[in-house]
């Protein structure tokens, strides 16, 4: 279990991340149109919750959001950041030997982007391709029954657009209907962090229900590959990622998608 001086260094590297964007910072209650660039855009969506027992840090997986993040930009593909609350919104993972974090952090438009997240609320669907759930434990919390974040889903995927989400993040998707009421996962091919893996790390302990069990419920069809090994699943506009070993194809499974697409 990660210790209080562990959870403090996280907070002092959010702190340095809203000290280097304070300049140009944006107050996260404020309606916001995202940024003009050519082509069009991806959504990647990050936890706010930031804790699980009394001192872990929740909130992202940090390599979940730079691998894909990586992979959009070498594409040549746009993207914003929102979060439930807007905001700094709280990280763990963060390592600067990590190829895609330490590519993350030494640009500080990006850093900026990560800080000043769009609220879900105030979020625009109608702007954006693909949307990306970001995994880390934070969304087994203030993903689940998101009002906010399943009017986001559907109205991008009922637009013709793509629906990808890793590791934790398809907790984004329990419970999603479509406007037609017909339940989004239902039948579909879909991957996650398993069960196997959360109790390798004693992680089930932690968090308030199985991931892996809970999409099962709802009747998803569940695909993984051993465990921490690399999985993407893809049934036709959703695209799935097992484990944070997963987030670097899994950026470039939804890249490809785009591709084919012509969106």
């Amino acid at each position: 279990m990660k210790s209080p001086r562990r959870r403090a260094l996280v907070q002092a590297v959010a702190a340095t991340f809203a000290i280097a964007s304070a300049g140009s910072s944006v107050a996260a209650g404020t309606s916001i149109k995202p940024s003009e660039m050519s082509g069009k855009r991806i959504l990647i969506v990050v936890s706010s919750h930031d804790r699980k027992g009394q001192d872990m840090v929740a909130g992202f997986w940090f390599p979940e959001l730079t691998h894909p993040a990586k992979v959009f930009s070498e594409a040549g593909y746009a993207y914003d950041i929102a979060s439930p609350q807007g905001g700094m919104p709280p990280f763990d993972g963060f390592d600067l030997k990590d190829e895609g974090n330490s590519w993350f952090w030494i640009q500080p438009a990006l850093r900026n982007k990560l800080a000043n997240s769009l609220p879900l609320s105030k979020v625009d669907a109608s702007k954006y391709a693909a949307v990306m759930l970001v995994g880390g434990h934070g969304p087994m919390w203030d993903f689940v029954k998101n009002n906010d974040l399943h009017n986001v889903v559907r109205r991008i995927y009922e637009n013709g657009g793509i629906v990808s989400a890793v590791c934790h993040g398809p907790a984004g998707l329990l419970d999603l209907k479509l406007t037609n009421g017909s339940a989004f996962i239902e039948g579909k091919k879909l991957t996650a962090f398993t069960n196997e893996e959360e109790v390798s790390r004693q992680y089930d302990k932690l968090i308030p229900f199985q991931l892996e069990t809970a999409l099962k419920a709802q009747k998803a069809v569940f695909e993984e590959a051993d465990i921490f090994k690399a999985r993407v699943v893809i049934d036709d506009r959703l695209i799935t990622g097992q484990n944070p070993a997963s987030a670097k194809p899994f950026g470039e499974a939804v890249v490809a998608a785009l591709k084919a697409r012509s969106l």
